[in-house]
């Protein structure tokens, strides 16, 4: 049984919202209080980005410091946890010029916290922090929670995940910008021997476009299929345009803003 029939995504409604950092248009990013919003409104899964901490604690956040979310400038891999907690991020959420949740208790959470908060849920994370690397402890922690089933996990930097499939990671992994650009130079028959050959991941989580390149293409989309791979579009906050890329076969749209968008993914699910 490959890692994808072993995820759960191979038991949810197809195709699914994910919530990306969250409702991130509602509430602050990559908070507990965003993701249980995302979930009240209908997103079907969870985005976040991974750091760790001096100490090794793996946690909820996008940027590699505090600078935009909390307006502290400190690395996270340089502070303790009992640091970062301490961190306002509320503070980085802006609407119409105003600071609407700074000084309102929003903090960074641990992926444990993040996955006790919401157990079972499918969750999407891209780990970011290669140095020192976030996966081992990552792995660890996925194994000790029993959570495999519930993450893929992804990133940006291929010897990241490289790392994840070497150390025999029982979930499903994404693919990095170089294994993508391999699908689109290479024929099925070549990318269905790379997959084979474990040098491949599961999802391909893709913006619609890769510089001059159009990725929000039928053919393309159909390509990725033909390999076996689950095709998601990011960041996607037009419901028109999710409209438009459910309908070319995407089997799933990240979005900040998953109220408007989860009505678009349910409306696919009836047109199929």
């Amino acid at each position: 049984m490959s890692a994808l029939a072993r995820s759960v995504r191979s038991l949810m409604p197809h195709p699914i919202c994910f919530a990306h950092r969250g409702a991130a248009a509602e509430v602050p990013e990559n908070t507990l209080p965003s993701f249980a919003r995302a979930l009240e409104v209908g997103a079907d899964a969870l985005e976040t980005d991974l750091h760790m901490t001096r100490d090794g604690i793996v946690v909820a956040a996008h940027d590699p410091d505090g600078r935009r979310m909390a307006n502290v400038g400190d690395e996270i891999r340089r502070c303790s946890l009992r640091e970062v907690k301490r961190w306002d991020v509320g503070w980085g959420f802006v609407e119409h010029g105003e600071r609407p949740h700074a000084k309102k208790g929003f903090e960074i959470p641990t992926l444990e916290e993040l996955l006790d908060a919401f157990p079972g849920v499918l969750l999407n994370v891209d780990a970011k922090q290669l140095d020192p690397p976030v996966i081992p402890a990552l792995l660890a922690l996925l194994e000790r929670k029993g959570a495999s089933r519930c993450v893929n996990v992804a990133s940006f930097h291929r010897r990241a995940l490289r790392d994840a499939r070497r150390r025999g990671y029982a979930g499903t992994t994404g693919l990095a910008p170089l294994e993508l650009a391999a699908l689109l130079a290479l024929p099925v028959a070549a990318c269905n021997a790379l997959r084979s050959a474990g040098r491949l991941g599961d999802s391909a989580q893709i913006p619609t476009r890769q510089g001059p390149i159009a990725l929000a293409r039928r053919p393309f989309v159909e390509k990725l299929h033909a390999v076996g791979l689950t095709v998601d579009f990011w960041t996607i906050n037009d419901p028109s345009e999710a409209a438009e890329l459910l309908a070319l076969g995407a089997d799933g749209i990240m979005t900040d803003d998953p109220r408007a968008i989860v009505p678009a993914v349910r409306a696919r699910r009836v047109a199929r």
